[in-house]
């Protein structure tokens, strides 16, 4: 009996270290689970942090794209008026054009004589090329393409010369 009893408290012993180490293994695991869920928040607020600037930089994107043919519009009165100085209109086509300008709006360079880039030109139409190194070439541009803070909102529509 007295064996017994030995065997007994040794394997109570044996259990308790078993607990203590399932309490040491759960701490472990209760403190890898907290810094997973704290790295996991941390990286959310970056996330969210930058989707705020994005939302705030391209917020007044519809509105803007929607005065572009209005842009679009002044500019073809102008060149048709040339000989006519209208300078209200002029004035009133520089203030629209600085207003969408302060507000990240960028008209995109003259692309005449320059290749086609599909990341900012929409090829409307082919035309035989007038001079071989004019092939594959823009030609003419029907209508220009903006920029809002370095994101293309709208892209120029061009004609290219033929290969």
């Amino acid at each position: 009996m007295a064996k017994k009893k030995k065997k007994n408290k040794k394997e109570e012993k044996v259990k308790v270290v078993k607990k203590e180490l399932t309490s040491e293994e759960k701490i472990t695991q209760l403190n890898d689970k907290h810094l997973r869920l704290f790295a996991e928040f941390e990286n959310f607020k970056k996330r969210t942090a930058k989707e705020r600037i994005d939302l705030y930089k391209t917020a007044g994107e519809s509105v803007l794209t929607a005065l572009l043919p209005v842009l679009d519009d002044f500019e073809r009165s102008m060149k048709a008026n040339q000989k006519q100085e209208d300078e209200g209109v002029i004035l009133i086509y520089n203030k629209l054009k600085s207003i969408l300008e302060t507000k990240g709006l960028k008209a995109m360079e003259d692309s005449i004589g320059k290749k086609l880039n599909t990341d900012y030109h929409e090829a409307i139409t082919n035309i035989p090329a007038p001079s071989d190194d004019m092939k594959g070439k823009i030609i003419d541009v029907i209508e220009k393409g903006y920029f809002l803070n370095e994101k293309v909102i709208r892209y120029a529509k061009v004609v290219v010369a033929n290969n």
